[in-house]
């Protein structure tokens, strides 16, 4: 079993943090809701700290958002369909060689839309979810776009 640093467990808690503090305060109108920066940062985690990190930050950072926001009931699907976000971010990021980070970021983006409407097709029925698609797309291009922009500034070249 690999040993995990303080170092790292600390970081991975702010970037969870961070997601629910950009998921809560900073909220973007939109036609039909708003979008929110959260999946920003939990594709930069993702990005900066690979995929495992990707998952939790995106899993448990989004859900705890959900709950603290009264949308507990979101707070299972929002884990499990954030954390994968996360996960096949980080996942593509390290196949492609650290080159390309919005090869990573999108196709995580999307997986996102598709797997809420997979979930909110059985809560609202097909129609229902299809509702929310274009939302969920433009959060998706949201938060890769801005994870993209802090990896370029930051760099994800820190080793733990």
């Amino acid at each position: 079993m690999q040993k995990i640093s303080t170092k790292k467990i600390v970081t991975i808690a702010l970037f969870m943090a961070m997601t629910i503090v950009m998921t809560i305060v900073i909220r973007i109108p939109t036609f039909r809701g708003y979008i929110n920066l959260g999946d920003m940062v939990l594709l930069f985690a993702a990005l900066f700290l690979g995929k495992k990190a990707g998952f939790l930050v995106g899993g448990l950072g989004s859900a705890l958002a959900d709950i603290i926001v009264g949308y507990a009931f979101y707070a299972p699907i929002t884990f499990v369909v954030k954390g994968l976000q996360g996960y096949i971010c980080g996942w593509i990021f390290q196949k492609t060689g650290y080159h390309k980070p919005l090869l990573a970021t999108i196709p995580a983006g999307l997986f996102m839309a598709f797997g809420y409407f997979v979930a909110e097709s059985f809560m609202y029925g097909l129609a229902g979810a299809a509702i929310s698609i274009p939302g969920n797309l433009l959060q998706g291009i949201v938060g890769a776009l801005g994870a993209v922009l802090l990896e370029k500034s930051v760099g994800t070249k820190i080793k733990y």
